[in-house]
């Protein structure tokens, strides 16, 4: 039986907050699972992420750790030293998602995000090669650690890299690490994919991670995605991992210039009035489920 959550940004204007107060929050709405940025836990003392860590486990709250590299640490980089600071980075977020006890890490670590091809360059081969030789080394950190990295496909406007299914399902084979495998996000799918639920089944065993969203990035339930059709595929996949909402629909802030919301999606984005939308939307995935 999956297990259904939340990207707490779905709340806030930044990557980082008071993730106890998300914590609360998440387990009050009835979700199993609050996905966090596992940047900002760098920063917080020691002693934070331990009172993190039980009120999670008090809350019945499983905590995920999702994250784009930025692009100094991009590790599909023609530069040396660029890479090497990915392998440092990613060596300190496994760290840290380790110690907090986490055992799923999603997102991008085998780039930076977002990410454009340099000008003038049309083979991204290369880029790749160095990507999955350095995606070799998080698979060894992974291991050791006993954590799964599902790494994001992403669409054109935020990536070059990986686009489609079958890019990401050549690009974990190439890894060969169990430690390794897919994060599907249907909203990301819904563009590249030429037919949403077939790739998706295509994926199978490689499915490691998934994020819902509408096709306009809002709450599922508030677009035309055919959430039928995707649940019963993944129902069809033997998939019981995480299933994380990830809407955006504020305005405002870096979250928000990132994923390029330019208006806000909801009549109404006082916080009260968000914590209904989520209720609503999760009652509504359930049930679809």
């Amino acid at each position: 039986m999956a297990n259904f959550g939340i990207y707490f940004g779905y709340w806030t204007h930044d990557y980082t907050g008071d993730f106890k107060y998300y914590v609360r929050k998440a387990a009050r709405l009835g979700f199993e699972v609050l996905e966090v940025d596992p940047g900002a836990l760098l920063n917080f003392p020691k002693q934070e992420l331990i009172e993190l860590k039980k009120l999670a486990e008090d809350c019945n709250i499983e905590l995920t750790y999702g994250l784009g590299f930025p692009q100094d640490c991009d590790m599909a980089s023609e530069d040396e030293s660029t890479r090497k600071r990915g392998l440092d980075f990613a060596k300190k977020i496994i760290a840290t998602v380790s110690y907090m006890g986490g055992c799923e890490l999603p997102g991008i670590m085998y780039s930076c995000w977002p990410g454009i091809m340099n000008e003038g360059i049309t083979d991204k081969r290369p880029y790749l090669e160095r990507s999955v030789k350095g995606m070799k080394e998080v698979a060894k950190m992974c291991e050791d650690h006993g954590i799964v990295h599902s790494i994001e496909l992403v669409n054109r406007f935020e990536h070059y890299l990986l686009n489609t299914i079958a890019e990401g399902i050549a690009f974990v084979e190439a890894v060969g690490s169990p430690n390794i495998k897919l994060l599907v996000d249907v909203f990301h799918s819904n563009i590249e994919e030429t037919d949403l639920c077939g790739a998706i089944a295509v994926a199978g065993k490689h499915l490691g991670y998934i994020h819902l969203g509408e096709n306009n990035r809002n709450l599922p339930g508030r677009g035309n995605m055919p959430w039928k059709k995707i649940a019963s595929t993944i129902r069809e996949c033997s998939y019981n991992g995480c299933i994380v909402l990830e809407p955006f629909v504020m305005m405002g802030g870096p979250v928000a210039r990132d994923v390029r919301v330019w208006r806000n999606l909801v009549d109404n984005i006082e916080e009260e009035a968000l914590d209904q939308y989520a209720k609503e939307s999760l009652e509504f995935i359930r049930s679809s489920f």
